[in-house]
């Protein structure tokens, strides 16, 4: 089957994905059921997967599902028992102290915080974390999802204290041919991934500046009073210099001490910084931007998550006690992720597995203790006796909370299994390669000399459909190396390019907006969501492939295996 065949027919369920959700506008809970049937009956009747590995790779991508849903539901038990402990009342009445002006709460929760976040754990925590916070301190559950996806570029390679490039890119890349060449040329391959990891901090340090303008600016866009770019565009200096507080230490830590800690490092300095600033009306326009009254919202911009604050009676929470929870999350989170501590081993320990599903070789497993949703509900269960709830509190936040996961756990059991058959599809009875990799193969062979352009393209396409940057450095990884050095240019500076483009990708992931959507009871909306955050992945997509073809064209980037033969 020509390559281009295979191509078309592997892209068609992406394809008609985007038509239902971004053209026809249908829910997500109607077209991801159809293009997972699609997807697994080209992979086969076309690609002859085995029926076996059709239903393993299912059971592996339900036990992703309960991953997800399992976060998801921890981000919204904390938030709605905090809810119920008045926590959030005081949360809120915190940062309009600081700013009432949305463009720079926006810069600080969003786009710090959220950063934050992302460096410990990673996996679409941010959003699911700071979406419904931001709803909380009244957006529109829309606005909170599209913000809350953008979150999920600049952070994200070094996400999970640095998971897409220690396992994405090092699992995807690392093999005995190519040590052995990196020895033979005085070198080993844990410093050629710190090299990889550092022109990405770079790559992402120069494109990621604008991110939290661009937020800024299709929140005044879309879901302000005037549709005003302008009136996000007048925040511009302060916005500006939010980006730099993060960029900054943030490519500075990538390029000198390694791919771990660059997120969260570059999150609490520009927290720092930004937050006294702000304070200080630093850089600050004299106006102040806020929504319209809610009542006069358009009926797709709200979800089933409502927090009315103002009319419930609650007793006092302090600053700090009210954040304590928040706090509690993020310190352990880092616990449980510093390599260098037992702690994350032991969570690791209680390991749901099915080894060898079917007889297929395909593993599916979960580990409930070290993932965030854990983390979470033990925060939300300190927050009853640190705010002193009651049980029916409690209860209630556990009531509200179920109700919202019902909907988004309906997509999802559609959705992953989809992704999993995707990658899985390399095992067939064709000897094809699978559906992701030939899709960039084929690109690869119609482009040539100007594939580092369409390199981050390629990490954007796994990421999308994988809905992970660490997924996407996995399955092309090895696949971008060998073009680049079939045109005799970089190899590192081209993984690099794949895994800022699979950052990118994260923000028009559909698992990832329907795990967003499901935090703020958004469900159905996802189209709408997808057809907003197209244009931050463009400008990402777009800067980042220029900077590729200067990287290499103009700078004359190389590595220490310039020239050499390509690993088997």
């Amino acid at each position: 089957m020509p390559l281009s065949i295979q191509a078309l027919i592997a892209a068609s369920p992406i394809i008609l994905a985007g038509v239902l959700l971004i053209g026809f506008r249908w829910p997500a809970r109607r077209a991801m059921p159809a293009i997972y049937v699609i997807a697994a009956v080209i992979a086969f009747v076309v690609w002859k997967v085995p029926f076996s590995h059709i239903i393993a790779s299912t059971i592996q991508g339900l036990f992703i599902t309960f991953n997800i849903l399992y976060i998801i539901f921890g981000a919204i038990l904390l938030l709605n028992t905090l809810k119920h402990s008045g926590g959030l009342k005081t949360i809120r009445s915190g940062f309009t102290k600081i700013s009432g002006d949305r463009r720079v709460q926006v810069v600080i929760i969003a786009w710090l915080f959220g950063a934050f976040i992302e460096g410990a754990a990673g996996f679409g925590t941010p959003a699911a974390i700071t979406a419904p916070l931001m709803v909380a301190l009244g957006f529109p559950a829309m606005a909170a999802v599209m913000i809350g996806m953008m979150i999920q570029s600049t952070p994200v390679t070094f996400g999970a204290v640095g998971t897409p490039i220690l396992v994405g890119v090092k699992g995807g890349l690392e093999s005995p041919e190519l040590s052995a060449q990196l020895t033979a040329v005085g070198t080993n391959f844990e410093s050629y991934l710190r090299l990889i990891g550092a022109e990405a901090a770079v790559l992402h340090g120069i494109t990621g500046t604008l991110i939290p303008l661009l937020m800024v600016m299709m929140m005044t866009r879309f879901f302000g009073k005037n549709r005003s770019w302008t009136e996000g565009l007048s925040i511009a200096p302060f916005a500006i210099f939010g980006g730099l507080a993060f960029t900054v230490p943030y490519t500075l830590t990538g390029v000198f001490l390694g791919p771990e800690f660059p997120t969260l490092l570059g999150a609490l300095t520009g927290l720092a910084i930004v937050t006294i600033a702000a304070r200080n009306n630093f850089l600050l326009p004299k106006d102040s931007w806020d929504f319209a009254p809610a009542g006069t919202w358009e009926k797709d911009w709200t979800g089933e998550l409502k927090v009315k604050l103002d009319s419930e009676n609650h007793k006092s929470v302090s600053i700090w006690l009210a954040w304590a929870p928040y706090i509690l999350v993020a310190f352990l989170l880092v616990l449980s992720r510093l390599p260098q501590l037992p702690i994350g081993g032991i969570l690791k320990t209680v390991n749901l597995q099915w080894q060898d599903v079917l007889g297929t070789g395909i593993t599916a497993s979960s580990q409930p203790f070290y993932l965030p949703g854990t983390i979470l509900i033990i925060s939300a269960i300190v927050t009853f006796f640190l705010h002193r709830m009651t049980t029916a509190e409690l209860k209630a936040a556990v009531k509200d909370s179920g109700k919202i996961l019902l909907g988004a756990g309906f997509v999802l059991i559609f959705t992953v299994p989809m992704v999993r058959i995707y990658i899985n599809s390399g095992t067939n009875d064709l000897g094809l390669a699978s559906m992701p990799v030939a899709m960039a193969a084929w690109v690869a062979d119609a482009v040539g000399g100007v594939w580092p352009f369409f390199a981050p393209v390629i990490g954007c396409i796994g990421a999308f459909i994988a809905g992970s940057n660490t997924v996407s450095n996995l399955m092309f990884s090895l696949f971008q190396y060998s073009v680049a050095k079939s045109l005799s240019i970089s190899g590192a500076f081209v993984v690099a390019l794949q895994s800022v483009g699979a950052a990118a990708g994260n923000m028009v992931a559909i698992h990832n907006v329907v795990a967003a959507s499901a935090t703020v009871g958004l469900l159905g909306q996802e189209g709408p969501v997808l057809r907003k955050t197209i244009l931050p992945t463009i400008y990402y997509l777009v800067i980042v492939g220029i900077l590729g073809l200067v990287g290499i064209y103009v700078l004359e980037i190389s590595d220490p295996l310039m020239g050499s033969q390509i690993p088997n």
